[in-house]
């Protein structure tokens, strides 16, 4: 076992130049990580991660809702049609006389703020 600052046997076969070369590419290797680490940490190359990420999370939850969305949908749908996709008047009739009278309390209550 070679001690620090000892070359062993090995080592002491190598010639100067190859010793050199050897210094040469662990110079460039090391000049590459330490470009690679500076991307890294460049606060350019932090928010670009961050926005992905966030763009990334973003998109998800929007998937999600739409199909949580298309599921209601589709039950409100299911409410007011038959298996055969004919509408139910029995259903359709009570709500759209609701929804007639909400319209209209909501068109007297603006007439009378105005008057």
């Amino acid at each position: 076992m070679a001690l620090v600052g000892e070359a062993s046997t090995k080592d002491k076969a190598r010639t100067t130049a190859q010793i050199e070369a050897d210094i040469a590419r662990t110079r460039t290797q090391l000049a590459s990580t330490l470009d690679e680490l500076a991307v890294r940490v460049h606060p350019t190359t932090i928010a670009a991660q961050v926005k992905a990420k966030a763009l990334a999370s973003v998109e998800q939850k929007a998937g999600r809702a739409y199909v949580a969305a298309s599921g209601a949908v589709e039950r409100a749908k299911a409410q007011f049609v038959d298996e055969k996709g004919r509408p139910r008047k029995e259903r359709i009739v009570p709500v759209a006389l609701v929804g007639a009278g909400v319209v209209l309390l909501v068109a007297s209550a603006r007439r009378r703020r105005k008057g």
